[in-house]
Parts: structure tokens; sequence; C-alpha cells
């Protein structure tokens, strides 16, 4: 039996992700602070933090993986057709949003897939607490085990 402290130590591990919307990279800090804190008193404790800490540092990782193929793309038509040596180039300068390229399509489709996949890592977290509430261990899907 799971002492209802160490339960609710987990959930708040959980739960402390969504500080990010308060303090730049609390999603990170939160969850470090409290798993390192309690991470010898409980296995239970440990586990949850452990999860939670892979499935937020995955997560980052998927983000600047999916930035990093979509913005270019976002690029390459902003500046389509200018000259690189041609400075004046900047004084015919705007965007034509009749013409939208397969480029754009590319870029506002991952983009579109971000937005998916935020409101799924919201879901996940929840679930996680609520299991974390019930006494159960919880394995988020697709995380990279960093830590062991």
């Amino acid at each position: 039996m799971i002492d209802n402290h160490y339960k609710n130590l987990a959930i708040f591990i959980h739960l402390s992700t969504f500080s990010r919307f308060i303090i730049p990279f609390g999603n990170f800090i939160g969850p470090i602070v409290l798993w390192g804190a309690n991470k010898n008193k409980s296995e239970f404790v440990d586990k949850h933090g452990k999860q939670a800490i892979n499935f937020q540092m995955s997560i980052f990782l998927y983000a600047i993986i999916i930035g990093t193929i979509s913005v270019p793309f976002f690029i390459f038509k902003l500046f389509d057709g200018m000259s690189v040596f041609d400075f004046r180039g900047f004084n015919n300068f705007h965007i034509n949003i009749g013409e939208p390229s397969p480029l754009l399509y590319i870029g506002g489709g991952l983009g579109v897939l971000a937005v998916i996949a935020f409101i799924i890592e919201l879901a996940l977290i929840v679930k996680a607490s609520i299991s974390a509430r019930d006494g159960q261990l919880y394995n988020y899907p697709l995380t990279i085990n960093f830590l062991k």
C-alpha cells in the first residue's frame, strides 16, 4: 500500500510541468526539484519523477525536430525570388498569399501536427496524474528514457 503523501508527491510532480505557463522552463524545474528532494524516500515517487522528466525532455526534443524541419519551409517561401547579392530586394518585399506553394503546405501541416501534439501532451500529463492518484505507475508513450 502506497502512502497518500507519496501519491500526492507523484501527482504534484506530473502537474508541476504546467508551471511552464508561468515560469520559463518550469516544466523541467518543477519536476526536477520535487523529484530530487523526494526520490530517496519512495520508489513510487522516484519512478513517477523519472517518467515525468523523461517525457518532458522527449517532448522538448520532438519540438526541436519539428521546428527544425518546418521553419525552413516558411523561410524558403518568404524569401523566394530574392537575390542574395541584390540588397535593394527589400524595397519590393511583400508576401503574396494568393499563390500558396507546396512548401507552405508542408510547413503548415507540421505546425498543425505540433498543435495536436501539444494537446495530446496535456492529456497525457493529466492521465499520468490520475494514475499517480490511484497508486499506479504510468509510462508515457513515445518517451525516451534519459533517466533510468
